[in-house]
């Protein structure tokens, strides 16, 4: 870090604290002239951009996700504490894997964590996700898995 004063490039941290809105408090002496200063640490977030079919681009909603398992799941034993951690499950992936990702991955993460949590709100999903035209279509994806 380069001094404020004197310009000199080399300085210690003399104390470190974290803030109320998730930022970090250094304080810093110049190790040339002995001055101090306090600098402020913000992570900065990337947000996460969702590519969708017609290839139009929204930031990443986990909401959208929520109330998406919500419908498939109305009425079923599946509680919204497991519905918010497949959320916040398929969220953790996408951030640690990259900032751009296609809506139609985001289905098929979804579709594998609802699969063996209930298998009623995994074809309820899967029929809207997948847009059935008819019941063939249907019958085909169910004897497939």
């Amino acid at each position: 870090m380069k001094c404020l004063f004197c310009g000199h490039l080399e300085s210690k941290v003399i104390d470190s604290r974290t803030t109320g809105d998730n930022s970090i408090r250094r304080r810093r002496e110049c190790l040339k002239c002995g001055k101090r200063w306090t600098t402020y640490e913000t992570v900065e977030n990337t947000p996460i951009l969702v590519i969708k079919k017609n290839g139009s681009i929204q930031p990443f909603d986990k909401n959208k996700i929520i109330n998406g398992i919500l419908k498939a799941c109305e009425k079923r034993p599946v509680s919204l504490i497991q519905i918010e951690t497949i959320a916040s499950d398929i969220e953790k992936k996408i951030k640690e894997s990259t900032h751009e990702i296609e809506s139609i991955k985001i289905g098929e993460m979804v579709m594998d964590m609802l699969k063996p949590l209930d298998q009623i709100s995994y074809v309820r999903f899967a029929s809207v996700y997948r847009q059935f035209t008819d019941a063939t279509n249907f019958i085909d994806f169910l004897k497939n898995e």
